[in-house]
């Protein structure tokens, strides 16, 4: 008998000709508008940016529908009266015209939440300050490795609240979690990973407590059948066990567990009461760096009891290194250039400096969330030759980096461009046979690119004229 997803069905019956409201015409909201015309919905589109901004085939595919729409800045204004609200991740639930929506009765949702209240197989969520692409791609390799049919999603991958209805009971939902997703969210994934938690899009959330807080929705909603696993070298990670219903499985790579999994250099090994069972030698694996070995043992504690151990292990020495997260572009008169546009935070681009052993010229600098980067300062000061700085943070990390060096009595070769282009030109007359050129922003890409992948496949277009 074919499977049917009746929470589906009553969903889609219940919107049919319901007013509903798509705030952010993002990645996931864009294919959820042609899901939402076919099943007549009375849809209407809210966008902070103008019209005249958006991008000609977006314009035709809403002007194909009909849709009525509001932009600018004050779009909001206008969001009054709807049934169903589907909001993009970046416009947050406290939003005041959101709160007065939800008092009045109105469903206010998000693709990814929805897609999680209506899935019929077992969910696996990943979340973490950094990392958690990484692991998220890792749980994914393991569980296709050992045959069973995945989906992957969330912040990764492609929107999936319309594959819903190809979704069956026994396949695996694997999704990247962001906190802008997470915050208010009413449900959690069966099997939850936490990497990390550091300060992060303090520009966006009211305090780094709200932040925190939108994280740990990620096991909030569990059964006692739930798994979360935590990083046991963060205190508020660690600190998230005595809220946890279910299970806990423990990852460190600076405590020795008596269970979980424990990254004890060169080996990865599984504890169980004590007794240690070595599963995987660093040296095996393509991806480098203490933090990607971190994030392996997440992985591995993530599928525990759905693969077996030399299965997952032998997926993890085949899979490569995610696109943008130190991706070697291409060695140059033996320069290599490396990629990491994902790192989008301070700790980030401390985990990628700390995972080469070569000197290095840094690229770093981007859009300013209102982080602190006095700690990528240090790091800065004793692994980097050439600092190259560019976009809104510039300054900021600049001014930690000479205080570094005033403190240090040290001297560094620091240069401020103007734009990508000039940066990477300039990182070729700087550069020396044997070193490594890292492209490693340690902030958001707002302020000159749509997102890290728009500014890692920039970057990589520049390297490659070279």
């Amino acid at each position: 008998m074919s499977y049917q997803n009746n929470k589906l069905e009553e969903f889609n019956e219940y919107i049919r000709y319901r007013k509903v409201a798509v705030i952010g015409l993002g990645v996931s909201n864009l294919p959820l508008l042609d899901y939402l015309a076919s099943k007549k919905a009375k849809v209407t589109i809210f966008e902070e940016r103008e019209k005249e901004k958006m991008d000609t085939e977006m314009l035709t595919q809403i002007n194909q529908y009909q849709f009525t729409s509001y932009w600018g800045k004050d779009c909001l204004t206008k969001l009054t009266g709807f049934d169903v609200i589907f909001r993009s991740p970046s416009c947050l639930p406290t939003k005041s015209e959101l709160v007065k929506e939800a008092n009045r009765g109105a469903m206010i949702t998000t693709e990814v939440e929805l897609l999680m209240k209506m899935s019929p197989c077992q969910i696996i969520g990943v979340t973490g300050s950094d990392g958690k692409t990484t692991t998220t791609s890792l749980i994914h390799a393991i569980l296709e490795k050992a045959g069973y049919h995945t989906y992957l999603g969330g912040n990764i991958g492609t929107p999936l609240f319309t594959k819903l209805s190809e979704m069956r009971p026994e396949d695996k939902l694997i999704l990247e979690l962001s906190s802008f997703q997470l915050m208010g969210m009413s449900v959690s994934p069966d099997i939850a990973v936490i990497t990390n938690i550091t300060p992060n899009h303090l520009n966006i959330h009211k305090d780094y407590q709200e932040y925190i807080q939108a994280k740990k929705n990620i096991f909030n909603y569990q059964r006692e059948t739930g798994i979360v696993v935590l990083n046991a070298d963060n205190e508020i990670t660690k600190n998230c066990a005595k809220e946890v219903k279910g299970k806990v499985i423990f990852f460190s790579r600076k405590t020795k567990l008596e269970n979980g999994y424990w990254v004890d250099e060169p080996m990865i090994k599984k504890c169980e009461d004590g007794v240690r069972m070595h599963l995987l030698n660093t040296n095996e694996v393509l991806l480098k760096g203490a933090h990607n070995y971190e994030n392996i043992a997440a992985a591995l504690a993530a599928t525990e009891n759905l693969v077996d151990s030399d299965i997952a292990v032998e997926a993890v020495r085949e899979f490569h290194s995610v696109e943008h997260r130190l991706e070697l572009v291409r060695e140059i008169d033996g320069v290599k250039w490396i990629n990491d546009s994902v790192s989008s935070s301070p700790t980030r681009t401390m985990a990628g400096l700390n995972a080469f052993q070569e000197e290095i010229v840094l690229i770093a600098g981007g859009y300013d969330k209102n982080l602190d980067y006095t700690p990528l300062a240090k790091p800065i000061v004793e692994k980097v030759k050439t600092l190259l700085l560019l976009g809104q943070t510039s300054g900021k990390i600049f001014d930690a980096v000479k205080k570094e060096l005033e403190d240090q009595n040290r001297t560094l070769d620091i240069y401020v461009c103007g734009d990508l282009k000039q940066t990477v030109q300039l990182a070729k007359k700087v550069a020396k046979r044997g070193q490594v050129v890292l492209f490693s922003p340690a902030s958001a890409s707002f302020d000159l690119f749509k997102n890290f992948a728009d500014r890692g496949e920039k970057f990589k277009a520049e390297v490659n004229l070279l």
